[in-house]
């Protein structure tokens, strides 16, 4: 049997699962651990746990160590590291006329690699940027393109709902997200409402979908004629979640709220 530790390295990243060896670790611990590219810092999500090694698929990296004070001083080196890397890159940048929009750059644990995050709206030949960045800082660098949903995720921000943006505190990864689902939930189609932070549907919107979905099955559609006591209405509006649908009457054009069970068959 082995010890796994699930450990993320971002808030909202995804879970890696390591070997714990020894360690006696809880949620919310910090740790050094054996990664591809060297030592990583991160934190433990999920505690150790057994598992038969019959069950693993492939090789776990170690847990190293638990993080001591030096690690911590070495983290806030690194952010200083990665300030004055992005402010070098934005200077060259300009200086070159790229047309890309730099938004981020992290350093490896060890400070021995620094990736540069950027969108563009198509190919950026950043090859003289690379070359003046290696001189700067004599280090490996790499430039990563990503789209503008992972630049909201990685920058943060706060929604319009007045809490920080999912994708940045808890979502590990995009769910798809179609205009669909606001009419489904009859939400303003008004891009402006319904787009988050990134310009793209909000990930929100998929949160109720399947159950509004559940619950338009049991409710008459939006033009249907029903009764209700004797008398007739056209469905112009449904609330599924509060229950409730409005009809039009036939006699005066009145519209009234009625609860769908009271709707006569």
């Amino acid at each position: 049997m082995k010890k796994i530790a699930g450990i993320r390295f971002k808030p909202a990243g995804k879970i890696y699962d390591f070997d714990s060896g020894a360690f006696v670790l809880k949620k919310g611990d910090h740790v050094i651990v054996e990664t591809e590219q060297g030592l990583g810092f991160g934190f433990v999500v999920n505690p150790p746990r057994p598992v038969d090694e019959r069950d693993i698929n492939k090789p776990l990296k170690q847990i190293y160590r638990i993080a001591n004070e030096d690690d911590f001083q070495r983290i806030e080196k690194n952010v200083e590291i990665e300030k004055k890397a992005f402010d070098y890159c934005n200077e060259q940048v300009k200086g070159l006329g790229l047309e890309m929009n730099l938004f981020s750059v992290e350093s490896t644990f060890d400070s021995g690699k620094l990736t540069f995050f950027f969108t563009a709206d198509g190919r950026v030949d950043f090859r003289q940027l690379v070359k003046q960045l290696v001189k700067q800082f004599r280090t490996r660098i790499e430039m990563r393109q990503v789209g503008i949903r992972n630049q909201a995720k990685m920058c943060g921000g706060t929604g319009r709902c007045g809490r920080i943006i999912c994708c940045s505190s808890f979502l590990a990864k995009f769910e798809p997200v179609s205009i669909r689902m606001a009419k489904e939930q009859g939400l303003s189609l008004n891009p402006t409402k319904i787009s988050g932070q990134c310009g793209r549907l909000m990930c929100c919107l998929t949160y109720e979908n399947e159950t509004y979905k559940t619950l338009k099955k049991s409710a008459p559609k939006i033009g249907k004629t029903v009764e209700v006591e004797g008398k007739k209405g056209k469905i112009v509006r449904q609330n599924v979640i509060g229950g409730t649908v409005t009809m039009k009457m036939e006699d005066d054009d009145l519209e009234i709220d009625v609860k769908i069970d009271e709707i006569e068959s």
